[in-house]
């Protein structure tokens, strides 16, 4: 009897979802995008000029940082037997604040970060900085504007490896690729919005303003983490301006796919091959495992403030 109940529940579920999936798409939401995000007392001193910038670290700054590591108080030692199941591990901890206090070369990183040319812009109300290589080129060669998005925890700093590799002008190819890698609002040299309402689709409208003030009408997006979300919906809401868009963290999370997934959870070959069924059944381990090692998502969706005033806290 629950057998039967369960494969009519499904059916259910299966065939409302088919009836939404043979559904026109939606419309496209109403797009602002001169939406301000700053204090509202700066709009009328508005410039959208684009001036250098260089990552600094003052004498004053350093030794405060090293002070404040130095003169902390003891941390609570780790519960017997365990590694990182309760959070971050004390022991580990400690050696990481002794390298920052003692071993950290901040001119050589300074050095480092600065090697490349870096920029701040006012888009919406926000400073966004960003990074901007563009290569030399032979004549005959066009340069492509790729837009890289870093996610959390993260920054642009997470590219600077690939760039020579990216903006390496190839004999073999009649194009060579510029690269714009800003740092997210409320991210590193970017300034968070004043107010609520800074989502991810807000931002891809930001990210799309700052393309559209350098010059580039059409462009490459690629995204991960939360850049693959914003990268997503820039390819969404842009269709005529990014020209292709790349993500190391696809995602799929329709009703559609979520019955699938339901459904392979009894019969796994109908959705996935049975080499690669461990990946993705049985689904009480994925969603224990989410349960288990996502609590810092969930108190930073709900609660951000939280933790920010828990770093002000340690600080003080």
């Amino acid at each position: 009897m629950l057998r039967v109940i369960l494969i009519s529940i499904l059916a259910g579920i299966a065939a409302s979802t088919l009836y939404m999936h043979f559904q026109s798409p939606p419309p496209l939401p109403d797009i602002d995008l001169e939406e301000w995000w700053g204090p509202k007392l700066d709009k009328s001193k508005y410039n959208d000029s684009i001036v250098p910038f260089q990552v600094q670290f003052s004498n004053s700054t350093i030794r405060d940082i090293k002070y404040r590591l130095k003169t902390r108080p003891p941390l609570t030692p780790p519960l017997e037997g365990i590694a990182f199941e309760y959070g971050f591990n004390s022991k580990q901890l400690e050696s990481w604040l002794k390298y920052w206090a003692e071993e950290y070369p901040f001119s050589d990183r300074e050095k480092y970060i600065n090697q490349y040319k870096h920029y701040k812009t006012n888009i919406q109300g926000l400073d966004i900085h960003f990074v901007r290589v563009t290569p030399e080129v032979p004549p005959g060669k066009e340069v492509v504007p790729l837009l890289l998005l870093h996610g959390w925890p993260a920054s642009f700093l997470e590219f600077y490896d690939a760039i020579p590799l990216l903006t390496a002008v190839n004999k073999d190819r009649d194009f060579a690729v510029e690269l714009i890698i800003p740092s997210l609002p409320g991210y590193g040299f970017s300034s968070g919005a004043v107010r609520p309402g800074l989502a991810a689709d807000k931002i891809a409208i930001v990210l799309r303003n700052l393309m559209s003030r350098l010059g580039h009408k059409k462009y490459y997006v690629q995204g991960g983490d939360w850049g693959a979300l914003i990268g997503s919906i820039m390819a969404t809401f842009f269709q005529k301006e990014v020209l292709g868009y790349h993500t190391n963290f696809a995602t799929l999370a329709t009703p559609w796919s979520s019955t699938l997934r339901l459904l392979g959870s009894i019969y796994p070959p109908l959705v996935v091959s049975t080499d690669l069924a461990d990946r993705m059944y049985p689904l009480g381990e994925r969603y224990s495992y989410s349960l288990q090692e996502t609590g810092y998502m969930h108190i930073q969706a709900t609660k951000p403030d939280t933790v920010v005033m828990h770093v002000i806290e340690i600080n003080a």
